[in-house]
Formats: C-alpha cells, structure tokens, sequence
C-alpha cells in the first residue's frame, strides 16, 4: 500500500503494512496500511488528534465478527492491547477497558458477586466491539447493562456517552464514525458467586454444543430478521454444508460460516451473498449481515 501521509508520534506501537489475517477467526484477509496499539487512551488521544483527518480509522478487537477483505484496510487500524484489559468491580457496578474480553468481565462479575452479565461469557469479543455492537446473547443485550462509555473521537477528543447517547437498536448503535472505545460501565445486580458459575457453566455448554466454536468462523453472520430466527431461513434455503472453494455454511449451525483452510475473504463473503440469495428466493426474507465486512476488495 502506498503512503501518502506522515504519521504523527507515538508512545505505543504503530506498524507499517500490518498483516490482519492472524488476528482476525477467519484468519484471512489482508494488511492494514497502518496498526496502531496505543500505550493508553491519552497515547490514542494525542495520536488521532495530529493525524490528519482524510486518514480513515478503524477500531479492532478480537476479530471474532469481521470479515477483512483481501485488499486489506487503508489507514489505521487501532487495537487495544493488555493496558486497555483491566475490569475493576465497585458494588453492583464493573469499570471496564475497551480491549477487556467478554470471559474477563464475566468472571470478574462472578468474583465480585454482580450477575446479570453472564451472558458476556458467550459473546467471542471485547467490551468495545459489545458497546460499538449492542452485543447480545441468550436474552441480554449491552444496552441492558451498560451505563457510560469513554470514547476518543476521530478528532482526538476524549468525551463520556451515556446510555442514551447510543441510540441503540439490534446489534447496532449511534456511536460517532471513527471513535474508539476505550471503557465502558456496565451495572448488574446482587448474586452469588456460584449461582453466577452455574449460569456462565449452562451458557458455555449450550454454546459449545450448538456453535463450531473451534473452527475457523466468524460468529453470527446475519442478523436474525423480526419473527424468523436466520439459521432456520438458511436451513430451509438448502444452505447447510453449501460450499464455495474453502468456505462453507456450517452444517452444525447455518449462520455461522467457517474458512475450511484456504478460504479467501472474498470466498467467504461470496458465500455469504449466495446464501442472502437463496434465502431470498426461497422465502422472500431479506437476510442483513451482521458480520462486520471491512477493507477493501483485492
């Protein structure tokens, strides 16, 4: 990729032509122009601020809901390292960093006796992309337990956004374009500790039994549609075990698309449009994509 812009200082890392592929499950894809894993959110600050505002900015967590496109991404990609991990419990409430995992939440919930976030556990990402996503899970959603994030806006600002600032709705949110979240609050309410085990125990089994959770995937690819759940519409479109190259729909769950070895990006998202199609034609229902598809096309 060609640069065309000078890249202000930094007190993190910041790297050149950064592959995505081994960040991302699908462990496909191409580069980032530009990888920035700042030192701290006055590091990230400071950085977008000097950054010239044509640079487009992506946030990334765990890659577990994105499908990077073999072209890579232009600009920066910033990605929250271990000092944006950190989960502080204080009464029923949970100060979280932005690159803090939803199995780290969860448990330090169950530490400190707060349930109502178990549903966390089962969500494959970090605590920026459930506030960017409205994550959800057997029920719950982060609008349920959320009450402010920290965000530094494309332009360098660091600002808090409450609850009702985010304008959410399924699986999605009014965050400002361009802003990374850096903490969340999420309140829940009073538990046991092994009461709130038990819970997270029932969530992973059902999960592990249900999802290709060791394959390869990408998580939920669409959105399930008001009065349909999207695996039963893909079923009934004859979708399941449907192949392009090394992509292929689940046969274990049909919303889940998995990389078999050798998938391209563009194979899977292929994939993913046949599948819209078929559900389409066969009955009439519209799928939207839920996955995250980024970059640009090779």
């Amino acid at each position: 990729m060609s640069v065309c812009y000078a890249m202000p200082p930094v007190r993190g890392k910041l790297t050149h032509g950064a592959a995505l592929a081994p960040l991302v499950w699908f462990k496909s894809g191409g580069a980032a122009e530009w990888l920035f894993e700042p030192a701290d959110a006055k590091d990230l600050a400071d950085f977008l601020y000097a950054l010239d505002p044509s640079v487009p900015v992506m946030g990334l967590g765990l890659g577990s809901n994105m499908i990077v496109r073999d072209g890579g991404v232009l600009g920066v990609v910033v990605r929250l390292g271990k000092a944006f991990a950190q989960v502080e419990a204080d009464g029923l409430t949970l100060k979280c960093g932005g690159g803090a995992s939803g199995i780290l939440v969860s448990s330090k919930a169950r530490d400190a006796g707060i349930a109502g976030v178990e549903f966390l556990r089962s969500i494959p990402g970090t605590v920026g992309g459930f506030v960017r996503m409205n994550g959800g899970a057997y029920g719950r959603e982060t609008k349920d337990i959320l009450v402010e994030c920290e965000v530094v806006l494309r332009s360098g600002d660091i600002r808090t956004l409450a609850l009702a600032d985010l304008g959410y709705t399924y699986r999605h949110s009014e965050l400002p374009r361009g802003a990374i979240v850096v903490s969340a609050t999420f309140r829940g309410m009073p538990g046991e500790p092994a009461a709130i085990q038990t819970e997270m125990d029932r969530i992973a089994t059902a999960r592990e039994e249900s999802q290709p959770l060791r394959s390869r995937t990408g998580g939920s690819t669409f959105k399930n549609p008001d009065g349909h759940k999207a695996w039963a519409l893909i079923d009934e479109a004859g979708c399941r075990g449907l192949r392009r190259g090394d992509a292929q729909v689940s046969e274990k769950h049909c919303n889940f698309l998995l990389n078999l070895g050798n998938a391209s990006s563009a194979d899977i998202e292929a994939l993913g449009e046949d599948v819209r199609a078929r559900v389409k034609e066969q009955s009439g229902v519209e799928l939207e994509w839920e996955i995250q598809r980024v970059g640009v096309s090779r």
